[in-house]
């Protein structure tokens, strides 16, 4: 059975017979929800069952982004919110481990929120370091100001995912906070030295280079390439990513659809994989656009098959022994109840 290198969305709650042929057919890799997609857990849990079922496969990866803040898929009033990762960088206390505590417990209650839907990937954490003068795309969405607290607290939220069985997405490899524009609109070129992105930008991302999968940034770094950015780059794959950060697990392209690439959607898809991209995402849905990129992508075999299958090993059969209610209260006390959830329906 050939599996495709991608993955790939769907249009609403639940799927078209259109989109079962079609899954069917061309057995993607995995499959990613979106607001679109999300109603009510029992809705949640039929349409994860619904994907796995079009390609035969119990393990077939589904992945969401559930960060907290302003990306966050699931929400009240059926699921608790959570905050941004800067909030967490932000916690005060006497005691220094007491933010990265807070952030492992955070990413482990949503593992926990995920995992009963069947979800086992979580688009999270994000190492980018924001640059006080780059788009406020990243914002928020970082846990600190520097590379070391971003490590410190990605670390964190990456272990609290794998101990309740989702598997972490570290991202935008090698590094979106130095961006001036945002790449779901524009491409972003990064003027950066290469010692200076090494330095900061690419500093997270080899701590945490041991991680089952990453998340390329569409964005332009000329000292590395001048013309391509990081997701269709095969330089920045070799040089940067496989090279001077080292990892070595799963690369997956960020959303082919965002206006930061060109060319049509099976060149996208090309560009991608022929860069080193191990498999593509398409997020939108759009059937026309997922035949193009299902084209273009091709079939995962080789060593993107075995770091595929790397990964989903690192899925742990059993979460960890976790005591939701006492978490919870402990989550809920650091925060001051400012994102407790008020009535989450079942």
């Amino acid at each position: 059975m050939s599996i495709g290198a991608a993955i790939l969305g769907c249009a609403g709650p639940t799927l078209t017979a259109e989109e079962k042929a079609f899954f069917r057919r061309v057995k993607p890799w995995g499959f990613i929800l979106f607001k679109r997609n999300v109603e009510t857990p029992d809705q949640v849990r039929a349409l994860v069952d619904a994907l796995r079922d079009t390609v035969g496969r119990a393990d077939a990866p589904v992945l969401i982004d559930q960060e907290g803040g302003r990306v966050q898929r699931l929400g009240p009033p059926h699921w608790p919110p959570y905050p941004p990762g800067r909030a967490f960088g932000e916690l005060k206390g006497n005691d220094p481990l007491l933010r990265r505590e807070i952030t492992r417990l955070g990413a482990r209650l949503m593992a926990h929120d995920l995992a009963a839907l069947g979800i086992n990937v979580d688009c999270v954490p994000v190492l980018d370091v924001p640059d006080p003068k780059g788009h406020e795309i990243i914002g928020d969405r970082a846990y600190g100001k520097t590379p070391e607290e971003v490590a410190l607290l990605g670390r964190a939220a990456a272990e609290g995912l794998i101990a309740g069985g989702v598997l972490p997405v570290i991202k935008h490899i090698p590094g979106h906070g130095r961006a001036m524009a945002d790449s779901h609109l524009e491409l972003p070129v990064v003027d950066a030295s290469l010692d200076d992105l090494d330095g900061r930008d690419f500093a997270p991302f080899r701590v945490l280079s041991d991680m089952p999968m990453a998340m390329t940034a569409h964005v332009i770094y000329t000292a590395v390439d001048k013309k391509r950015p990081a997701t269709t780059s095969k330089k920045v794959m070799k040089k940067v990513i496989r090279g001077a950060i080292g990892f070595d697990g799963l690369v997956m392209s960020d959303d082919l659809s965002m206006k930061a690439l060109s060319g049509d959607f099976t060149e996208r898809a090309k560009d991608s994989r022929a860069a080193g991209c191990d498999v593509v995402l398409h997020c939108n849905g759009s059937m026309a656009e997922m035949k193009a990129v299902v084209e273009g992508a091709g079939a995962l075999k080789g060593r993107a098959a075995a770091r595929a299958a790397a990964a989903l090993g690192r899925l742990a059969r059993s979460p960890e022994p976790f005591d939701v209610a006492e978490a919870r209260a402990r989550f809920d006390a650091a925060f001051d109840g400012k994102f407790a959830p008020q009535e989450v329906k079942a």
